[in-house]
Order: C-alpha cells, then structure tokens, then sequence
C-alpha cells in the first residue's frame, strides 16, 4: 500500500469517528496551538500526535499534522474557443506534513512538506497545479518580549513562511489553486487583544514542477507593514503598506521593471446581522522610465439572518480596479493585485482583479452545520477600453486597446459543501460563463464556457 492509498484509507476510516463540534483548522496550520491538551486526559490515537510531551519543563512538546486534497476539475471551452481546446478533464493531489516544534515560551520552529500532483491534463501543466516536493514552510520563531498580563508580546520570523492578509485581494497564501503560495524572509509581530502589526521583508520564489528544484530570487521584492485595529461594537480596521518589484513586468503597456507602492485601508465586519467589507487602495511608483498611478475599491455588503430557518444571508459585491488610460503612452495605470488568492471572484473566476469593474450578488443557505451552499452571478466589465483582460493571478492575458466592446461576459455559479467530521470535507462546484461584446470581438466564433470541480479534503 502507498502513502497515497494510505492517505486516503485514513480519510474514510475518520469519517464519523469524531464529534463536528471539534477544534476546526487553521487556514495557517501554524496558526494553530495544541498546548491546551497538556491538560487533556482523553489518550486517543489524535491527541498523541497532536501534543506529544518533550520534558517535564513547560512548553517543551511536539506537534504534527498534515492534509490530503484530491480534486476531479472539467472544463468546457475554458478559453472561448480561443486556441480551438473543447475539454479537458483533470485530477488534482496535495499532501502536506507538518511538525510544529515548541522549546519552551520563546523558541519555536515550524517545518512543512508539500507536494502537488497534477494527471490526465490535455494541456501544458501551469505552475499553480504541479510541485512534485517542496518546503512549503520552515521557520523559526522567537519571542523578544513578552508583557505582564500576558496579551501581549513581540515575537521575530526567520525562514520560509506562508502569508495571508486581510481577505486575501493582495496577499495570500492562494487556498484554491493545488500549490500555494510562500516567501522566504524575516518578519516582526505585535500582538495585543484590540491590535496587531507585522512587518516584513520577503523574497519570492518561482515554482518548478519536480522535486525540490524551485528557485528563490534572491532579492527582495515584497515588504511591508500590516496592521489591524479591533473597535468593539463598530467593526475591525485594517490599515498596511506594501512595497513590490519585479523585472520584466508584462501588461499591454509593454514589459519593463516594475517598482510599485501600495497604501491601503479596509473597514469590516462578520457575524449575525448586518456585514460589510469595505476597502480601498491605492499604488504609486514606476513603471520603467513612466510612472504608476492606480487603484481599487471594493464594497461587499449583506444580512445574515441567522435565526431564519437556514441562515439564509444575501451580499453585493461591487470592485472597481483601475486600467491603463491610454495604451503606449509610457505611463501605467493598471492596478496590479500582486499575489491575490486564485479564486478572488468565483472558485474559477475567467478574468482577474485588473482593469476591471464587477457587480457580484451572491447568496447562501445553510441547511445544517454539515451542509450549507452558495449561489453567485457575476457581471464584468473592462474598466478601461484601452488596457486588455488579465488572468486571476493578475498576469498580463491579452490586449484590449483595438477593441471595443467593453462587457466581459457573466458568470454564474453555484457552489456546495458537505462536512462529514471535523476531518473530512466535500465541495462541489459548477460554473457557466456566458461571453460578452469584448470576448465575441476577440474570439471569432466565441464559444461559452462550463466548468465543474470537486474536492475532497481531510485534515488532521
């Protein structure tokens, strides 16, 4: 038996054997703290590997954890008949294993295997599909300070890390998409129970498909602070500034260095009743010999009712991202998202967060605290007439300044989760796009797309 059919093995055999109403995971599994089961007398096989004692001292212990993910996707005419491809049909794998080590209150060390799996493809594999085997985190941490009542402390990241901030428009650790997103670099942490700042400074990293052979820039080309303010009964306060640069940038304006700033603030609120998301940003900095002007906003507002049968909850959303007001001009005004999470407008959203203006209503049920589901419609347009579309990652797809038609097309989706423990979860999802003036203009004959995908996860 292989580790994969091992893997799944114990994905089934978990189904039911433990209580929904558990500890749920961390997006960040490092997030996550198992020191509380010093105190736990339950002597099951989890909690053995969850919190396994080191020494008599405090704090000293061992932690380990890991995920499976398999994921069946299908698409139909995924690029509008653009490169004459029909269907494709795809088998996604990820595995991860992690070992979280404790050496008492100050020192802590990380470490995270990944590996991404991509089969039956009929097309060229992308990045964000295949890394046979990486470090997908390894980092140490230590606390310079600490406070009296204990809420409080200061604490340095060296290593390789994954990041996720905010709702993910500009930095994530990209959840959707089969790899996912890391840094290698050093950060400082602030914590206090109504506020929080990190400040960081990173390098990226580019994927490559095998074993350990990805390849660091080795320079920096993401820095910054973010910071969050808790404002009790009124909302949550985001306030970050993040620095960027890359060489041989590409959009329709050309391709040349790109050294970008972005000043950003976001005002929000979840939970019962009325929630709002509401954030703005805006970039300066240069574009080769040109400058850069852009910016975003972004309003998400709804109700949950959550004492209705089903919870039902209704939300609109509406972005406005920046384009390129005039195509070889030198100067760029094309917002750029950075490294957004994949599925930023949809589970398999056809254009990305440049140069674009959305309306997305979206609503969802939830049937029980297993089953809950979620109905969207997403209506795109190109901001600018004079800038092209660009691809969920926010990269360069293709130019747009001799077209004119500015309506993208819409999406309309309809998604699904079923929790079986607090181990195993299946999502499904389906996805239809109807092309607009822009694409029937780009594409002669255009041809609507279908997409449909389910996933399998478990986490333990």
């Amino acid at each position: 038996m292989n580790y994969r059919t091992t893997a799944v093995f114990i994905l089934f055999l978990c189904i039911g054997v433990f209580p929904l109403s558990a500890q749920s995971f961390k997006l960040l599994r490092y997030n996550e703290d198992y020191y509380y089961l010093h105190k736990d007398s339950t002597n099951n096989w989890y909690n053995r590997i969850k919190y396994i004692p080191l020494s008599d001292r405090d704090h000293f212990y061992l932690s380990f954890g890991g995920e499976a993910r398999y994921e069946y996707a299908m698409s139909v005419h995924e690029d509008w008949n653009r490169y004459g491809r029909a269907y494709n049909g795809i088998l996604l794998q990820r595995y991860n294993l992690h070992a979280d080590l404790h050496l008492g209150k100050s020192v802590r060390v990380f470490a995270q295997l990944s590996s991404a799996l991509e089969n039956f493809s009929k097309l060229r594999t992308p990045p964000i599909n295949k890394d046979e085997l990486a470090v997908q985190n390894l980092f140490i941490d230590v606390t310079l300070k600490t406070w009296p009542d204990k809420n409080r402390k200061l604490v340095a990241r060296a290593g390789r890390q994954e990041l996720d901030y905010g709702t993910g428009r500009l930095i994530s650790v990209r959840e959707g998409p089969n790899v996912r997103k890391y840094f290698n670099g050093g950060k400082v942490m602030y914590t206090a129970p109504k506020f929080g700042v990190d400040a960081f400074l990173m390098m990226d990293e580019e994927v490559k498909p095998y074993v350990f052979d990805n390849h660091i820039t080795r320079e920096a080309n993401l820095w910054g602070t973010y910071a969050y303010i808790i404002v009790p009964a009124a909302g949550n306060l985001d306030l970050y500034y993040l620095g960027y640069r890359r060489d041989n940038a590409k959009f329709e304006e050309g391709i040349k260095e790109e050294l970008r700033h972005t000043a950003a603030v976001r005002y929000w609120k979840y939970g019962g009743g009325f929630i709002y998301n509401l954030e703005a940003a805006y970039q300066f900095g240069s574009f080769g010999e040109g400058r850069i002007s852009a910016w975003t906003t972004a309003i998400d507002i709804g109700y949950s009712f959550e004492h209705a049968r089903f919870k039902p909850s209704i939300n609109l959303r509406n972005d406005y991202i920046s384009g390129d007001r005039k195509a070889g001009d030198g100067k760029l005004q094309t917002f750029n998202p950075l490294y957004p999470k994949g599925g930023y407008f949809g589970f398999n959203p056809r254009v990305g967060p440049a140069n674009l203006i959305d309306l997305h209503p979206y609503g969802t049920l939830t049937f029980s605290d297993r089953f809950g589901i979620q109905a969207d419609v997403v209506f795109n347009w190109r901001y600018s007439r004079e800038d092209g579309i660009y691809r969920p990652s926010g990269s360069f797809d293709t130019g747009g300044s001799a077209i004119d038609g500015r309506y993208i097309g819409t999406a309309y989706l309809l998604s699904g989760d079923y929790v079986f423990s607090r181990f195993v979860k299946l999502s499904c999802g389906l996805q239809y796009f109807k092309t607009g003036p822009f694409i029937n203009e780009l594409v002669n004959p255009s041809t609507n797309s279908f997409f449909f995908n389910t996933q399998l996860s478990f986490k333990f």
